[in-house]
């Protein structure tokens, strides 16, 4: 793939061009902030774009607002946002825009822990699905958005088992990867996660995007309902 990455950190930014070209995709820009992201993202047409959620000059939310940005001027670009933290409201904005696109003119989206570039492996496979056309939310985000306590009455009548196949779609997990994790069929797993589209009522579409809307259902569900919800960021220091 061509992809184009904004980190202002010298030695990260660094570290992730020669991560991506080692595993053989051309990095096409890599800047230190957003301020020449639109004209770059003209000029190199990349396949991904790369963010950091916290960017020069206040490192608060330029990365962010540059993502929802370019979900609006180019919605079928595919977006990996980093982050250093769990930042609930941030995740909230990015899946609320997407939500917000029309079905299946939204491009791909991820959302990721830092630390997740350290696992190389992990991280490669991670923009692997992107690539593909799967959201893939860090399971440290998913994990936190389960334990909220939400008044969804379809959220209610999830069984336990498909609130946790749910959390694995939010991932962005395959259905073999979910079935091996569960120690269960595929077969079973497909049952469990038709019981999920019928109960949060999503219906088959053309594009084959109902795993996405599930995963957008499961987070609006856990309460975060627009920008400015909830903390800006919750979790440990990373």
């Amino acid at each position: 793939m061509r992809i184009l990455i904004v980190e202002d950190s010298v030695l990260l930014r660094e570290g992730l061009v020669r991560l991506l070209e080692d595993a053989g995709h051309a990095v096409v820009a890599a800047l230190p902030d957003a301020t020449d992201l639109d004209e770059s993202v003209d000029a190199t047409d990349p396949e991904l774009c790369i963010l950091d959620v916290r960017l020069p000059p206040t490192f608060v939310d330029e990365g962010i607002r540059a993502a929802l940005s370019l979900r609006t001027r180019l919605p079928q670009l595919p977006l990996l946002v980093l982050s250093q933290y769990v930042e609930e409201r941030y995740a909230s904005d990015l899946i609320i825009a997407q939500s917000g696109s029309a079905q299946g003119s939204a491009g791909p989206l991820g959302y990721l822990l830092k630390d997740r570039v350290a696992d190389v492996s992990e991280f490669i496979e991670s923009v692997a699905r992107i690539a593909s056309g799967s959201t893939v939310l860090d399971p440290e985000v998913v994990a936190q958005l389960l334990t909220r306590r939400n008044q969804d009455d379809r959220m209610r009548s999830l069984t336990e088992r498909e609130r946790t196949v749910l959390a694995m779609i939010a991932e962005g997990k395959s259905n073999q990867a979910i079935a091996a994790a569960l120690f269960l069929s595929e077969a079973s797993v497909e049952k469990h996660i038709t019981a999920i589209f019928q109960k949060l009522g999503l219906e088959p579409d053309e594009s084959g995007n109902r795993r996405v809307l599930a995963a957008i259902a499961h987070i609006s569900s856990a309460g975060l309902n627009g920008p400015g919800a909830g903390p800006a960021q919750t979790g440990p220091n990373r």
